[in-house]
């Protein structure tokens, strides 16, 4: 794996994930309605998913999705069940209350969700989307080398730094739209309408897998 490889990988993963997609659409809808906190945190869970599916990708059990009809439409509709139970979470939330100072919000935040609640969601999020275990499947072997490190090993490696890259640029875009939610959401109705599109856009991504077929 030299340089030229790496750099090249590392341009096509930052250019993918700025890609308009569901989890940067979240993290996004998140930093607007709920604040930092809670964007930074889901996150992070949503980049971890992305070690689970380089580890399957890496062993071949992501093929399986490929090859079976059945395994996909059961992963598919078991994910797009739990974003339309986190819609439905979200809509029944109670109103957040508008943030009065810098710090507010994050202490808002934190009433609704642990870290981990917070952390588990975006996990179990990316885990049932078997779009991406596919996705993975066919990106990763395309900057590997033969006759380097072992390719599995390569993979690894690779999704690695796919995962920290998303990191960091989800993490940007979770601070930046939670200063833009801090001038939107002022009003007195701010906290209801928040959790309102937060089940919207959950919504909408959860129809979205459903009605997705087999392939990236």
């Amino acid at each position: 794996m030299d340089a030229v490889q790496i750099g090249s990988f590392l341009l096509a993963a930052v250019l993918l994930t700025l890609a308009p997609g569901p989890d940067n659409l979240y993290v996004l809808t998140l930093g607007v309605t709920r604040g930092r906190r809670e964007a930074l945190w889901t996150a992070w869970g949503l980049c971890s998913g992305i070690s689970i599916h380089t580890l399957a990708a890496a062993l071949g059990a992501s093929a399986i999705f490929h090859s079976s009809a059945l395994a996909f439409g059961l992963l598919k509709y078991l994910g797009a069940a739990y974003l339309l139970y986190l819609a439905w979470q979200a809509w029944r939330a109670p109103a957040l209350q508008p943030p009065a100072g810098l710090t507010s919000r994050p202490d808002a935040t934190s009433a609704v969700a642990s870290a981990a609640v917070l952390w588990r969601r975006g996990l179990l999020m990316n885990v049932l989307n078997p779009k991406v275990s596919l996705f993975f499947l066919a990106f990763l072997p395309q900057f590997v080398t033969p006759g380097g490190l072992p390719l599995a090993l390569q993979m690894l490696l690779l999704g690695l730094l796919f995962m920290l890259q998303a990191l960091l640029l989800f993490g940007a875009l979770a601070w930046l739209s939670a200063g833009l939610g801090r001038r939107l959401l002022a009003g007195p109705l701010a906290g209801r309408a928040a959790n309102r599109l937060t089940a919207l856009v959950l919504a909408a991504l959860g129809l979205r897998l459903a009605c997705s077929r087999g392939g990236i």
